[in-house]
């Protein structure tokens, strides 16, 4: 397969490159990543140490394994994931995001390859990671084929693929957008667009068309009583993680 020569949608990237300092204010207009983040985080550390045979109750988990977070933002995960041992490369096609990333990785006293970046670039350079994580990012590329296919191909043999978006119907237009962007204002009114969101079904159709073989698939959930996130097996309505791997 082809990787696409670029992927990247310039009015995508100035929507996220205007909210850039906001990355670490829980409060901000990250706030709804900020409540989700250790939801994300239980997943992926699952399904890493699953895929890779390690223990989590170990001091660091993941040491040498090298882990690639696509559309890094300011660091949400790439932090966590230095802490459990991974060698950790963070990319982000938006450049104001990158000195974010940087700062706060110094003053947390870890070690962060944060790179301003595509990709595609990564790939025709030759990368190769253990992880990749690809994030809340593929709702907001202009080629969804493309820029997957450019994930496999940052995947070593056998590698593993990690990624959320946002399902798409009416519920998820309720939620993400009017609820999340209109109602509750946490993010700026059009940060998200409903006819760019992907159903689980097209998701995995698109990874096995860029090479991956989906093996996994579940639903973030919001419970507004407690005001938390929990995984769930049955309800993807509207935001859903799913984990693939690169044939070895």
């Amino acid at each position: 397969m082809q990787t696409a020569t670029n992927t990247v949608d310039d009015a995508e990237i100035a929507k996220f490159e205007a909210m850039a300092a906001e990355w670490w204010d829980v409060d901000g207009k990250f706030k709804p990543l900020h409540m989700l983040n250790p939801c994300r985080l239980d997943y992926i550390t699952a399904q890493i140490a699953a895929e890779n045979g390690r223990d989590l109750t170990a001091a660091e988990p993941f040491a040498g394994l090298r882990l690639l977070d696509i559309g890094c933002g300011g660091g949400l995960l790439c932090e966590p994931m230095a802490r459990l041992g991974a060698e950790v490369v963070g990319a982000d096609a938006a450049p104001r995001n990158i000195p974010v990333a940087r700062i706060h990785a110094e003053q947390s006293g870890l070690e962060i390859d944060y790179r301003h970046t595509t990709a595609e670039a990564m790939a025709e350079a030759g990368e190769q990671f253990d992880v990749v994580l690809n994030m809340e990012v593929v709702e907001h590329v202009a080629d969804p084929l493309g820029y997957l296919t450019a994930c496999r191909e940052l995947l070593k043999p056998g590698g593993l693929h990690i990624c959320s978006t946002i399902n798409r119907n009416p519920k998820s237009f309720a939620m993400a957008i009017v609820g999340a962007e209109w109602v509750m204002r946490w993010l700026p009114k059009g940060t998200h667009e409903w006819e760019k969101f992907i159903t689980p079904d097209e998701l995995f159709e698109l990874l096995r068309q860029a090479g991956l073989e989906p093996v996994d698939r579940k639903g973030f959930v919001f419970n507004p009583l407690t005001w938390s996130w929990r995984l769930s097996d049955r309800d993807l309505s509207v935001n859903y993680v799913t984990a693939s791997t690169k044939p070895a």
